[in-house]
């Protein structure tokens, strides 16, 4: 599964890298920008839903709710539990049980989904999730990031460009995070079964890391075992590469639950951005100057903790004097290419 879904990556990469026409915008904030995140869908027992005491409890959030949930009450006799499916097509709940205003609000919410919100809302491009209940894992995967926070770059933007124009939210900026919760924690007990995916190819009990972006979409979920500095630096590129394919459905990945007003939150977030900053990690067109970048309780403690790259002590980049700069789109094009071919030559084949 995961071979398919770097081999799909790598072949993103070549398209983007050959596209002369595609937005100069990177994927992971056209995704802000533009993707709406898909409904969750909660199922409720004919009896469940006539009580009262859950007909009050669920009516804020049918009357003007933010969070990507839809609320439907079963049409037929079945199980006497409600059930959350990720999507309309999920065969499996990814969790069932009774309803009230704690089990609705762990659903909701939990704590590493409101650190995941203020990261997005901060600029980060990418949070990385390692779920784990040691931190074996953590630094390498930190110590990656901050190789390629150094080392990338996000692609050439076109003020004058009507397809490349940022919408609201934070500036834009290259920016890795690494966040961390135990597989353990009941707090996100509900949570950790969103991050592995409606297709649930990770064990529940496994140690896995999940890239995080956009309005909480994950890219994708990766067994520690299997998450090599290769595979992580596949799955950031395409993410900070520039968007050739805008629609959401064609592209890899599924949303989050999260309870979140996105619209009013970008709004705020674009108030916060420092009135005239050029970014280094964006890099300037040749021809003009650097543009300017544009009803839950309190829960109990989690573990989650976020992780900020620092830089690597010794530099692993060697400067290019600046002559070459105006070369490096077009490098970093070729480069693509070649690493899309070597990708699909060696997963795309039959298993």
């Amino acid at each position: 599964m995961h071979h398919r879904l770097l081999a799909c990556l790598g072949l993103f990469w070549m398209l983007a890298a050959q596209s002369a026409v595609s937005c100069t915008i990177p994927v992971f904030r056209f995704a802000l920008d533009r993707w709406e995140p898909s409904n969750y869908r909660l199922i409720l027992p004919q009896e469940m839903a006539a009580r009262p005491e859950i007909v009050d409890l669920l009516r804020p959030l049918r009357a003007g709710g933010v969070a990507n949930l839809e609320i439907i009450t079963a049409q037929q006799p079945g199980p006497t539990a409600a059930q959350l499916f990720a999507t309309q097509d999920s065969p499996v709940p990814l969790w069932s049980g009774d309803i009230n205003a704690q089990t609705l609000n762990a659903l909701l919410d939990s704590p590493a989904r409101q650190k995941l919100r203020e990261q997005i809302l901060q600029g980060t491009s990418i949070t990385w999730i390692i779920a784990d209940n040691q931190d074996k894992e953590e630094q390498r995967i930190a110590t990656r990031l901050a190789f390629l926070e150094q080392a990338a770059a996000l692609p050439i933007q076109d003020p004058n460009d009507p397809d490349s124009q940022l919408g609201p939210g934070p500036e834009l900026k290259l920016s890795f995070r690494v966040q961390r919760l135990r597989l353990d924690d009941h707090a996100e007990k509900a949570f950790i079964p969103m991050l592995i995916g409606p297709e649930g190819k990770v064990k529940p009990d496994q140690p896995f890391a999940a890239a995080v972006f956009a309005r909480g979409r994950a890219l994708g979920a990766f067994p520690l075992a299997e998450l090599d500095d290769a595979a992580l630096e596949e799955a950031c590129m395409f993410l900070i590469g520039r968007c050739s394919c805008r629609v959401k459905d064609q592209n890899p990945g599924w949303d989050l639950l999260m309870n979140v007003d996105w619209p009013k939150e970008l709004q705020i977030a674009t108030g916060k951005r420092p009135p005239s900053t050029t970014d280094p990690k964006v890099s300037p067109s040749s021809n003009e100057s650097p543009a300017k970048q544009t009803a839950t309780e309190p829960h109990r403690q989690s573990t989650a903790t976020t992780h900020t790259i620092a830089p690597p002590k010794t530099p692993s980049v060697i400067e290019k004097p600046k002559e070459t700069d105006n070369l490096k789109p077009w490098i970093s094009s070729l480069a693509l290419v070649a690493l899309a071919l070597g990708i699909l030559f060696r997963y795309a084949g039959p298993e």
